[in-house]
């Protein structure tokens, strides 16, 4: 019995790691394939052009038409279409004939009611407009929303923002408006802590169905993660604020970014440092410029980038690029830390660096995407 439930373990142990497989496009001598991170090719450069994975899926370009081809390199659907998008929610959006379509991963077209424009998939739901304004439907291609507003934007965390009669709320996947359509500016993206927005002309957290106004702020920017706080700016200077839009560390910085890792970057003048929560400076202002923590780095600069560790100590030298090469086919632009592997560029190429700045597999590429987990 307890060699049976030990094999069973193992049969699930091994189906989620190869669920969870993460993958990266990269260009060798003119060509795509994809590594996983051992930095081994999964499925050998051979491609022309081609985007990173989606939920099992990466679009290829074979003979100038676009198809897609899944973990194992075969082709999962033949390459017939002149445009593609990523998949998500089951779906993605095609163009064949100067018409665009959704199909799912056996090809097979989503009926949906006649619409002006299509948009991608987010969470469950995609955007229709009919006669200028914007509802919702489902991956069953049935209407969640009537057209009601203006504008929908694209989904995060399940919420997105709306404009309706120029004022601005928000609503979850389900059309329900969480946060009603009376405000002149809302954030794009929904955070548990609040959401920052403009009222008249006070600027101020949504949180729990209250607007809380900011003594003084003429900016806020969005929470991010869980750290409680965000940046506001009053005047020409820059401090933070709770979801109560209270002042938990005064405006005396030229520039912010958002607390991760418990700690925030931060600049007066030219040079950037690193504060906690309490506002005081616990890694110098040093740096030419600064990003936030991810996975207890940061990348920092130089003349070029480097990273350090939340002591302040430099652990990867100043000597790479960071930025994405490919922005046709970059559907983010992660600069820090993830999951152990950070991509950057040398005068070699792009490659990927592990925590002790050590080359992935020894190897540099033309070009290198993030790595992404495929189920994503």
């Amino acid at each position: 019995m307890k060699t049976k439930c030990v094999l069973i373990f193992t049969l699930v142990f091994s189906l989620f790691y190869v669920s969870a497989q993460e993958l990266a496009l990269v260009r060798e001598n003119g060509k795509f394939g994809y590594i996983n991170k051992s930095g081994t090719y999964v499925i050998q450069p051979q491609f022309e052009r081609a985007k990173s994975f989606s939920q099992q899926y990466a679009a290829v370009e074979k003979d100038k038409k676009w198809g897609f081809i899944n973990t194992s390199g075969e082709w999962a659907i033949q390459p017939e279409y002149d445009k593609v998008k990523y998949f998500n929610s089951g779906y993605v959006l095609v163009l064949k004939d100067d018409t665009w379509q959704y199909i799912d991963a056996s090809g097979n077209k989503l009926e949906t009611p006649r619409t002006d424009k299509y948009y991608d998939f987010n969470d469950g739901v995609a955007l229709y407009k009919s006669q200028e304004r914007i509802g919702l439907i489902g991956t069953d291609g049935k209407v969640i929303i009537e057209p009601t507003y203006d504008i929908v934007k694209k989904f995060r965390n399940g919420h997105a923002k709306v404009k309706k009669l120029a004022l601005w709320g928000m609503i979850d996947s389900k059309g329900k408006e969480i946060i009603p359509a009376i405000y002149q500016e809302i954030g794009n993206e929904f955070n548990a802590s609040g959401v920052e927005g403009k009222k008249g002309d006070t600027f101020g957290i949504i949180s729990n169905g209250t607007f809380n106004a900011i003594d003084g702020a003429d900016k806020v920017w969005r929470f991010k993660g869980n750290s409680g706080l965000t940046y506001a700016r009053k005047g020409k200077k820059v401090g933070f604020v709770n979801n109560k839009g209270e002042w938990a560390i005064e405006p005396k910085f030229d520039k912010a970014r958002a607390f991760s890792n418990g700690l925030a970057p931060v600049a007066n003048g030219k040079m950037w440092g690193y504060i906690n929560k309490k506002g005081e400076m616990v890694i110098p202002a040093s740096f030419r410029d600064a990003e936030i923590f991810a996975d207890g780095f940061a990348p920092v600069k130089g003349k070029k980038w480097g990273f350090i560790d939340t002591t302040g100590k430099l652990v990867i030298p100043m000597e790479y690029g960071i930025t994405a090469g490919l922005a046709f086919i970059s559907r983010k632009e992660e600069k820090g830390f993830k999951n152990g592997l950070v991509r950057v560029k040398s005068k070699k190429g792009w490659g990927f660096l592990n925590e002790k700045g050590e080359v992935l597999a020894g190897k540099w590429f033309q070009n290198a995407e993030n790595f992404v987990n495929t189920n994503e």
